[in-house]
């Protein structure tokens, strides 16, 4: 629980216009404290009427009113702030009382300080030097409390002198040693020769203290002209996809609408034709019976009467009769599906949401021994790799024999993947992916041709391994680069993963075998290159 001096930190009860503790505290609209009669002055001398602080302008002059919780507040803080000025404050060493030294029993003030003696005196223990013609060369001094400070450790003599070149106070005997070359003077005279330069030196404090309070000022003013304009953003950016929304909404549900229109009127027609169908039928089969029933009879005259009637129904032609309704939208959903797309690209050219959306695709990757190098150091928790001396390894046609090369255990064969390697304190490496087919054993170039799609740093220079090679530029020099693939649609991209910025991107490629991450940490530069490629966790936050 925090302490009641906690709570009544003085900040929080001054006026900003003031500076003095709150009387009669009134709140402005905005949420900001001053003095009921500091505020009113203040509008009273502007032509309109705004917050000292956050600087909000109100239309029409607020009506204020006394806060009470600030105002008890503060009172309460009043209070304890008298307490405390009435507490005398310990004094400093240097304010402290400086005791004879030669006193016995009840020591008396020292009113001088020997710099000969090492002793502080009082007035009648002093009585000597002034006295005794010996003592009288002695350098007396106000008070202090510090004199074996001022003492040689090394000689044990008093340091009366000033080494200018190694900036430090020396006796005599160090002079004639130690600083016998040096450009020493007595401390007098560097004392004067300081003192000169007090002024210069304060002015040019108070000078950067000057800057740096300007420059706390434009910050907070920035500060706050980037809050308001990131809301404005905001409540723009809101309204605009919720006008989008809107529209989609109101465009599905006319879209539905019509669907079920004309599938009413197909229902409809198929009804019509089916009871027309079978009203046909009813009649045939009735005909049918009929016949059956006159077949049966044995009135000869009968018969030859009906027959004919009965055996020649209505044949209405069906064949061409059928149900043709236009439910297919695929027009619409192909638009609307483009319009999605496009939208997601143009919200991607955004490098937050370009990140977060990649780092959706993350990996957990290890490395490989059987692939690396001789000259490979691995990790034993296989997630860094670094250049060693050759080592004696077993023989595996999957291992790189040429270049100090080594992929991932895990390998891809569709859809998306990304991965963040730190190449930190590194002045050459290489990075990406590679084929599985890659020749391991064979003095190859890291190209696309030979199935790489890698980029790199080299002593200064970072490089896209196409074909050929070709130089980027960056504006910084990245610790950490982000890998992100899209097997599908062959392409290979790399990032700054820590500025989100773009590096290099392979794209239009079709990709018909497994993809590796590749990792070449390159010779170690006479020991300069010996830092570790290092697999790192990819933190879903951007």
């Amino acid at each position: 629980m925090a302490t009641a001096s906690s709570l009544l930190s003085e900040e929080r009860f001054l006026c900003s216009i003031c500076l003095d503790v709150f009387t009669e505290p009134v709140s402005t609209p905005c949420g900001h404290n001053f003095c009921s009669a500091c505020i009113s002055k203040y509008w009273d001398n502007s032509d309109s009427c705004q917050c000292p602080l956050c600087k909000k302008t109100f239309s029409s002059r607020p009506e204020l009113h006394v806060n009470t919780v600030v105002s008890e507040l503060a009172a309460e803080f009043a209070k304890v702030a008298l307490i405390k000025a009435s507490t005398p404050e310990p004094e400093l060493p240097e304010r402290t009382e400086i005791l004879c030294d030669i006193c016995s029993d009840m020591k008396a003030k020292a009113v001088k300080s020997c710099l000969m003696c090492l002793t502080s005196f009082c007035d009648v223990h002093l009585e000597p030097h002034q006295r005794v013609s010996v003592l009288k060369s002695h350098k007396l001094i106000d008070p202090v409390s510090n004199l074996d400070d001022k003492m040689c450790k090394k000689h044990n003599k008093i340091t009366e002198l000033y080494c200018r070149t190694d900036q430090a106070c020396v006796c005599v005997l160090c002079l004639k040693m130690d600083h016998k070359s040096h450009d020493v003077v007595s401390l007098e005279e560097e004392y004067e020769a300081e003192m000169v330069k007090k002024d210069e030196v304060m002015a040019n404090i108070q000078h950067m203290i000057q800057t740096r309070s300007d420059k706390i000022e434009e910050l907070e003013n920035s500060l706050d002209v980037s809050q308001r304009e990131a809301e404005k953003e905001i409540e723009a950016s809101v309204q605009v996809f919720t006008d989008f929304i809107h529209s989609i909404q109101k465009s599905q549900a006319e879209l539905v609408e019509v669907i079920e229109e004309r599938h009413r009127a197909t229902k409809k027609k198929a009804e019509g034709f089916l009871k027309e169908l079978r009203m046909e039928v009813a009649e045939l089969e009735s005909r049918s019976s009929q016949l059956e029933q006159l077949s049966r009879s044995e009135d000869h005259h009968c018969f030859l009467q009906n027959f004919s009637t009965l055996c020649s129904p209505e044949n209405k032609d069906w064949t061409d009769t059928s149900l043709h309704s236009d439910l297919s939208f695929e027009a619409v959903r192909q638009a609307v599906a483009q319009v999605k797309r496009r939208a997601d690209v143009i919200v991607e050219k955004i490098p937050e949401i370009k990140m977060k959306r990649m780092k959706e695709h993350a990996v957990d990757l290890t490395l490989d021994p059987d692939t690396a190098n001789c000259c490979l150091l691995i990790s034993q928790d296989r997630k860094q790799v670094a250049i060693t001396e050759e080592q004696k390894v077993p023989n595996n046609p999957n291992r790189f024999e040429k270049y100090p090369e080594v992929l991932a255990q895990q390998g891809f064969i569709r859809g998306k993947f990304y991965f963040e390697v730190q190449v930190e304190e590194k002045p050459k490496w290489a990075v990406g992916v590679a084929r599985e087919s890659v020749d391991r054993k064979a003095d190859t170039d890291l190209s696309v041709l030979e199935g790489y799609w890698t980029i790199g740093l080299d002593r200064g220079t970072y490089f896209a391994f196409g074909n050929p090679a070709v130089i980027v530029t960056l504006k910084e020099k990245p610790q950490k680069v982000g890998i992100f693939v899209n097997y599908d649609e062959g392409e290979v991209s790399f990032y700054d993963a820590d500025s989100k910025s773009h590096i290099h991107s392979f794209s239009g490629y079709s990709f018909t075998e497994k993809l590796y991450p590749y990792f070449c940490p390159q010779d170690d530069l006479n020991g300069l290159n010996t830092a570790p490629l290092i697999i790192t966790p990819v933190s879903q936050t951007t």
